[in-house]
């Protein structure tokens, strides 16, 4: 029998809901709205034991960010439980070609140059996207019955992903980044977009057809920025 997880309790008077916070060291925190019954705490733990384990394993996993870091060393999905060395091989070139072994990326050519190389990670990080979040998009798709036209793949700094109204979807790389239940609840968010082309009652609905815990990843959503390198957020 597994040992029962240990959780803080916070009460907040801007809490509309009970939420599950994990922190960069895998502690988990419960937030509850003030007057919440604690007694109904530890079932909804039990309910969501699999993602708290999974996603605590991920984060304990990861190495810590470094601070001002220009340009990375490795590279870590979440969402494909992928990690990547970077090898870097000046040469007296101007430019910069990259290239892949397994799990190692290799960089070539004018590597002193740092924008350049975040340049051609920004590049690698499209391609990797495209192969990883367009098979997951058409499999929901299917799955939810709710077809869409294209996908693409960029590096949005606010969006995370947008549906336009001849139902093609674009998704933000970023997503590789974000633990796996976010990133899903935001390829169904886009899905849901080819039949409601706003945020009403009804998309809300249909969101929740297809993800009941939608509100909490919602919420996550909101707070992920810890889980982007800082190469990426300059």
């Amino acid at each position: 029998m597994n040992a029962p997880i240990a959780y803080t309790i916070r009460e907040s008077a801007r809490a509309k809901r009970l939420n599950l916070k994990l922190s960069p060291q895998g502690k988990l925190e419960v937030v509850i709205p003030i007057g919440f019954d604690r007694s109904q705490i530890p079932d909804i733990i039990k309910t969501h034991e699999h993602w708290i384990e999974r996603t605590r394993t991920k984060l304990i996993d990861q190495p810590p960010p470094q601070s001002g870091e220009s340009i990375p060393k490795t590279i870590q999905f979440l969402a494909t439980t992928e990690n990547w060395t970077i090898e870097y091989t000046p040469a007296n070139v101007v430019s910069i070609r990259i290239s892949e072994r397994p799990e190692t990326i290799i960089l070539w050519g004018n590597t002193t140059n740092e924008a350049l190389c975040r340049k051609a990670l920004r590049s690698w990080l499209t391609t990797r996207a495209e192969i990883f979040l367009g098979p997951w998009l058409r499999s929901l798709s299917k799955d939810c019955n709710l077809p869409f036209n294209q996908i693409s793949v960029r590096g949005q700094k606010t969006r995370w992903g947008s549906c336009s109204s001849d139902r093609n979807i674009s998704l933000n790389y970023k997503l590789l980044f974000l633990p796996p239940q976010v990133t899903r609840y935001v390829l169904i968010h886009e899905l849901c977009h080819t039949v409601h082309m706003n945020h009403s009652k009804e998309f809300w609905q249909l969101v929740q057809k297809n993800d009941p815990l939608y509100k909490q990843w919602d919420h996550d959503l909101k707070n992920v920025n810890q889980y982007i390198p800082q190469w990426l957020q300059d």
